[in-house]
């Protein structure tokens, strides 16, 4: 193919935004294809590709907008919007497959016949589309496209699933195919989108990020010399990359002002060796009262 290398010239933003349309436009078809032909199945890979929509949607929008500095109204940026797109897109998620398992238990109780040529040429579209959109993403370096980049190759495994299916279908009649297959694609659905939302959750409630331990960072703080103790101590992630650290620090054995400097420098010493994109030390001496109660002090 004479443009096999064109997707070395598109930016990050262009390839979500092809992923997008592309998307989009076939989880519409997806919608009417899966009614006429009778598919469950094609339903139920019709909601995971419309939530797919709009994760790519999202991705794409935020991508942009994440570029935006911080200003009066985001001090920190608008890097934690990418969480209300995830929160936005599992909600979704959660919805359409519900209505899906319903539908799928219903054509279980009371078979109906799927049309089998339908599922099979569909299926073949399926492979072929998102096949198509997670490469052009997968050639993506930010983190963003990575992960809409798995995204799109569990919908071509759902996808190929679907083909097997409608092969065995027309072949064999199995009513209860379709429907059974529907409900295993929706419980898989299910079950990563509420992965994903207690991690999205988790981000939200400002925990402190799951790969560091909060405990740790107070005794390295606690080991220098000139530490007497800290108080107020906070770690949470703006969006499960981008990490903020606060603390006061009440410093012992001080003759002048270098050796405050040289306290600063030894804690901000251990922080760096930390993925924070921003943190904040209160210095105070031993004769100062914290303004903010002590309820807390180690």
């Amino acid at each position: 193919m004479g443009h096999s290398h064109s997707h070395h010239h598109h930016s990050t933003g262009s390839n979500l935004k092809l992923a997008f349309f592309i998307n989009l436009v076939f989880t519409i078809l997806e919608i009417f294809g899966g009614i006429w032909i009778n598919s469950v199945a094609i339903l139920s890979d019709a909601i995971h590709d419309l939530g797919d929509s709009v994760s790519l949607g999202l991705a794409w929008y935020l991508d942009k907008k994440s570029k935006k500095s911080a200003n009066e109204q985001f001090s920190f940026g608008y890097i934690r919007f990418s969480l209300l797109g995830a929160l936005i897109n599992a909600v979704i998620l959660i919805i359409g497959s519900f209505f899906v398992i319903s539908e799928a238990i219903n054509r279980l109780i009371s078979p109906e016949v799927s049309d089998a040529k339908g599922m099979i040429l569909f299926a073949l579209l399926g492979v072929a589309v998102n096949g198509y959109a997670a490469w052009k993403v997968s050639t993506g370096s930010t983190q963003n496209e990575k992960v809409v980049s798995w995204h799109l190759l569990e919908d071509v495994l759902g996808w190929a699933a679907v083909l097997i299916a409608g092969i065995i279908l027309y072949f064999k009649y199995i009513p209860w195919l379709d429907p059974a297959l529907s409900l295993g694609i929706s419980l898989f659905i299910l079950w990563n989108v509420f992965k994903n939302l207690k991690e999205t959750l988790y981000i939200f409630l400002q925990a402190v990020p799951a790969e560091l331990s909060l405990e740790e960072i107070k005794m390295k703080i606690c080991q220098i010399p000139q530490v007497e103790s800290i108080h107020h101590t906070h770690l949470w992630s703006l969006e499960g990359a981008h990490h903020v650290f606060t603390t006061h620090v009440r410093i012992k054995e001080v003759q002048s002002l270098k050796d405050v400097l040289e306290a600063k420098a030894a804690i901000k010493e251990v922080l760096k060796s930390y993925p924070f994109s921003h943190y904040t030390v209160e210095v105070e001496l031993q004769e100062e009262r914290c303004e903010l109660t002590e309820p807390h002090q180690h």
